[in-house]
């Protein structure tokens, strides 16, 4: 039986079409978006800063989703719990505190985050054409 060993500097790619990234990522046009993540407070669920997130806002936000919130004018990212008859917005970061829902924040649920996409060491992010 021959030994078949793959060159580690031409990996194999099966022929074909490639992969359809709006549906592999469940995209919709309409309401998917890409985010670029700033900070560290949700780096306990493995984003980190400069990562992108595949946002959707038609997806319901329920509790123990990550979403986005509009809050104090700016957007934050954290995990939605419901503790009894309250909302929060946790971090995965001890670094920062929970923050409460009330009233009319329900609107402030800006979208459901499905998707995290890193860049891996040594590559970067393609710059958009001037």
């Amino acid at each position: 039986m021959p030994d078949h060993h793959p060159d580690p500097h031409h990996p194999a790619i099966p022929p074909g079409p490639g992969v359809d990234l709006n549906t592999q990522l469940n995209l919709h046009p309409d309401r998917s978006l890409l985010l670029r993540v700033c900070g560290d407070s949700m780096v306990g669920a493995g984003i980190r800063h400069g990562d992108l997130l595949v946002v959707d806002r038609g997806v319901a936000p329920r509790s123990g989703r990550i979403v986005v919130a509009l809050l104090e004018g700016g957007f934050t990212l954290k995990r939605l719990v419901r503790r009894g008859p309250r909302w929060w917005l946790e971090a995965a970061n001890p670094a920062y505190p929970p923050l409460a829902l009330g009233g009319s924040d329900d609107d402030r649920l800006w979208g459901v985050a499905l998707h995290v996409i890193r860049s891996l060491p040594g590559g970067r992010w393609p710059r958009p054409q001037s």
